[in-house]
């Protein structure tokens, strides 16, 4: 029995497959084993054309070809070249390295590119279990960007073959590295980007808003900005993309694993994602599900990035409610009969409503023509249990004629790198947004001023022990904002004055 190593998908963790083959003697016919999906079962057809038009004699022999384990559910079609390779070689050795071969097989033999390769082999890689594959030349320029890995590219099934039996050398590709602005932290390197097509300067007034803003994605806060239609709530949540702290080369194929298993293509850029679901998305689209194969959600493919919510109280009670375990766990468990899934989801959650169901409740010229039982449903669709949750909450008016702009994006991106800078050089691993308890006694320390507010305010307001631990999280933001290295009684003040009351 001859193997190679491939792999297929679980959510969006791969498994390690060995693909088995054997040649026994009896009627001739061709089998794949191994709870296979109709992509693979119709790789037979694929794999039969390719040897064929290659000059290769199909074995008159029973020929049976086993994906291991064969309890794991396996899909796709980049099995095509293993398959064929293990079937033309036949009784010659092969290189006795541990090869994982993928590539879907045209008619002709050629190799052709498949979207599920670059997710499959980044996560073999995060696990450290690939050192050498074998991949379609069209797949290098994506899949190269993944360090640590010598990756092999072929064109055709012959060129695959002349490399397993050591009859031709391919020099393996060269991990390629990223060209944008760079900042090393302890020898790791985290880059951004300098191009701003959403700008801060189009927003005129608004500045307690944008300042806000400004600290939301300086540490990863979550943010609710409640104001009038037209007002400029939007507009800020849509250029937050745009400041937020820079990319280290994980997170960045990270981003790019999103992208593909989103159907584009995969920018390679350090932007984060923004997600924005609209609020008649159902319960499994925001969160991910399906009934035999868990898929992921709005909320996953806003890991490291922003998950918006428009028009907020709309939203379905269900999703809010469910939505309070991934901002304060940071990841997402999807529960099925056929799958249990957890997806990351370390987000930055923004959120935008009116004051009212008429949006008037703000206006100094337009009467609001709410009822009182309007209002009160329509208040009462948030829970007080999920508003803990949002470290930043802001009122925002109409804006005035004389209002002017003030702070641009690329101002405002210099003070969040500034802030991302006072973070890592005090040796966080995470943003301030995600610090534990732990992390929170070590790097939010308040002297006796401090802690005298922070007991005032517990009494004064009814703070919770997780809305205390989020406004020391913001004062600390702040404070690295400001380049003050201990957190002071002003930055305490505004953190405070951000809490819903």
């Amino acid at each position: 029995m001859k193997q190679l190593l491939c792999a297929t998908l679980e959510g969006i963790e791969a498994k390690t497959v060995e693909v088995q083959f054997t040649a026994t003697k009896g009627l001739p016919a061709f089998t794949i084993v191994g709870m296979v999906n109709t992509a693979i079962t119709e790789s037979k057809e694929r794999v039969k054309s390719a040897l064929l038009s290659n000059e290769f004699t199909f074995p008159p022999k029973r020929l049976t070809v086993n994906l291991a384990p064969s309890d794991l559910r396996k899909e796709g079609s980049h099995f095509d070249l293993a398959i064929a390779v293990l079937i033309a070689l036949g009784n010659n050795d092969i290189n006795m390295e541990v090869w994982h071969v993928f590539g879907e097989l045209g008619l002709d033999g050629t190799v052709a590119e498949n979207t599920l390769l670059y997710p499959i082999i980044l996560s073999l890689a995060n696990k450290g279990a690939i050192t050498k594959a074998i991949v379609p030349n069209k797949s290098l320029h994506k899949l190269s960007k993944i360090p640590n890995i010598s990756f092999y590219g072929v064109s055709t099934l012959r060129e695959a073959l002349d490399l397993l039996t050591a009859k031709e050398t391919i020099a393996h590709a060269q991990s390629t590295t990223f060209d944008f602005p760079t900042t090393l932290h302890n020898e790791q390197p985290y880059y951004h980007h300098e191009h701003y097509p959403l700008d801060f300067k189009d927003i005129k007034g608004q500045e307690h808003a944008k300042r806000a803003a400004l600290i939301a994605a300086a540490g990863m806060h979550n943010l609710l900005l409640e104001g009038s239609p037209g007002s400029g709530k939007s507009m800020i949540a849509k250029r937050l993309q745009h400041i937020l702290p820079p990319l280290n080369n994980s997170e960045m194929l990270d981003c790019a694993k999103l992208e593909i298993l989103e159907g584009k293509e995969p920018s390679f850029a350090p932007l984060r994602p923004f997600r924005s679901p609209h609020h008649t998305s159902t319960g499994a689209s925001i969160f991910g599900g399906g009934s035999h194969k868990a898929q992921i959600g709005e909320v996953g493919l806003a890991h490291n990035g922003i998950l918006f919510f428009d028009e907020l109280p709309h939203f379905s009670k269900n999703v809010l409610e469910a939505l309070r375990e991934p901002m304060e766990d940071r990841h997402i468990r999807i529960s099925r009969v056929n799958a249990k899934v957890t997806y990351d989801a370390n987000f930055l959650f923004v959120a935008a409503m009116n004051p009212c169901p008429c949006g008037n409740l703000f206006s100094k010229t337009i009467a609001c023509r709410c009822t009182d039982l309007e209002m009160s449903r329509y208040r009462s669709r948030l829970s007080d249990p999920f508003l803990d949750r949002i470290d930043l909450y802001v009122q925002m008016h109409t804006t005035a004629a004389e209002d002017k702009s003030s702070y641009t994006s690329r101002q405002f991106h210099t003070k969040v790198r500034t802030a991302f800078e006072h973070q890592k050089k005090r040796g966080q691993k995470t943003l301030n947004g995600s610090l534990n308890d732990c992390d929170l006694e070590k790097y939010c320390v308040l002297n006796e001023e401090g802690q005298k507010i922070i007991d005032q305010a517990i009494g004064r307001f009814s703070l919770s022990f997780r809305a205390v631990s989020r406004v020391l999280k913001v004062a600390r933001t702040v404070a690295d904002i400001e380049g003050v290295e201990n957190i002071q009684k002003e930055h305490l003040m505004e953190a405070l004055s951000y809490r819903k009351r």
